[in-house]
């Protein structure tokens, strides 16, 4: 596509939500497509609808021909899909210690990404400059939907504010969200690690079944909720807190100023090397999270348990019912970030629930 303005003048039409239920089964339909009768019958819309939709889509360029179907005795039905390239979204992996972008087609597939180290200790402006050099360097060229941003929690996921993120003190309460949208010149929404990864492991799999818990072990711990097809992040978004259960009453202090976490004690093996109880420890954890939600399934992740996944893997599965399969998550470790960038196309495919917030783009400060 263009410029990002002329993108967004595009996508206005997109906001019907007729119309990004449609772009969504192309989506979904793959490269194969899907023919305008399918895409009636998938959606329940009526075929006129489905007809003047799909025009608008290729004539804004997000739809193409994909081919004919097999005649089944009339004229042959004309297959459509969706266009890869007509747009694009950045996600932006904030951890303790560094920040990864990478910028994602319309499939969400991975076009290209960018690490850089994060100071111990950097303020919030340093945070916002960090991420905007990283953006910049991956959106020249334009057709850039948004920014998709995740961070580590506790934050407002509503008002795109940071709040207490341990060894970061000074980023409580700053609008990180709007500070970027103020400095990129394009609509960003925020939201926690494990949030995201677990909305992009949803749209991978959409069609499973049932819930799952996506366990997080990098410089930190957390868990991401899907609970009947949706990301649960809680009134508050203080869902998946995982790292902050109490396992001993008189363990060491964590910084969340309690004594005895999960996330401390997790940490603490993994520091001396003791793999084996930090497996268990998360293991412990997660059994506790599948008795209390009745979880179907465990899918770890994040740095630390990426690095050595085997004993983390058995250690888990031998605090959890037989029933309950755990596994790696898909995608590694681009799950963070690649589900930052679901953030943002999510709504665009007609996922309400993915709990689109987005502040707007400014109209200054873009590259």
């Amino acid at each position: 596509m263009g410029s990002v303005s002329n993108l967004g003048a595009n996508l206005a039409a997109l906001r019907d939500h007729n119309a990004a239920v449609v772009l969504g089964l192309l989506r979904d339909a793959g490269e194969g497509g899907a023919s305008r009768a399918e895409l009636a019958a998938r959606s329940g819309l009526t075929p006129q609808a489905v007809s003047k939709i799909t025009t608008r889509l290729r004539a804004d360029g997000f739809a193409a021909e994909a081919g004919r179907r097999l005649s089944t005795g009339g004229k042959p039905a004309t297959a459509l899909r969706l266009v890869p390239g007509a747009g694009r979204a950045v996600g932006v992996h904030v951890e303790r210690d560094a920040v990864t972008a990478a910028v994602v087609d319309l499939t969400g597939a991975v076009v290209a990404t960018r690490a850089v180290p994060l100071a111990a200790g950097a303020t919030a402006e340093t945070l916002v400059g960090v991420v905007a050099e990283e953006v910049w360097a991956l959106v020249e060229g334009g057709g850039v939907l948004g920014v998709g941003v995740a961070a580590p929690g506790p934050l407002d996921h509503v008002g795109g504010v940071l709040r207490d993120v341990t060894g970061f003190p000074r980023w409580r309460g700053f609008p990180l969200r709007d500070a970027l949208a103020e400095r990129l010149g394009l609509p960003v929404v925020l939201d926690k690690d494990t949030n995201a990864a677990a909305l992009g492991l949803l749209r991978s799999a959409p069609r499973e079944p049932g819930s799952f818990a996506y366990l997080h072990l990098g410089t930190g711990l957390g868990a991401g909720l899907v609970l009947g097809g949706e990301v649960h992040r809680g009134t508050r978004t203080g869902a998946g807190e995982f790292g902050h259960q109490v396992l001993r009453l008189d363990g060491p202090p964590c910084p969340c100023g309690r004594r005895g976490c999960l996330e401390v004690l997790c940490l603490r093996a993994v520091a001396d090397g003791d793999t084996a109880l930090a497996a268990r420890l998360l293991g412990v954890g997660a059994a506790n999270l599948v008795q209390l939600l009745d979880i179907d399934r465990v899918l770890l992740g994040g740095r630390t348990a990426l690095a050595d996944p085997d004993p983390y893997v058995r250690g888990v599965r031998a605090e959890l019912p037989a029933s309950v399969p755990v596994a790696v998550a898909p995608g590694g470790e681009r799950a963070v970030v690649a589900g930052a960038a679901e953030l943002v196309l999510a709504p665009l495919f007609g996922a309400a629930r993915a709990g689109r917030l987005l502040a707007p783009a400014a109209h200054h400060g873009a590259p």
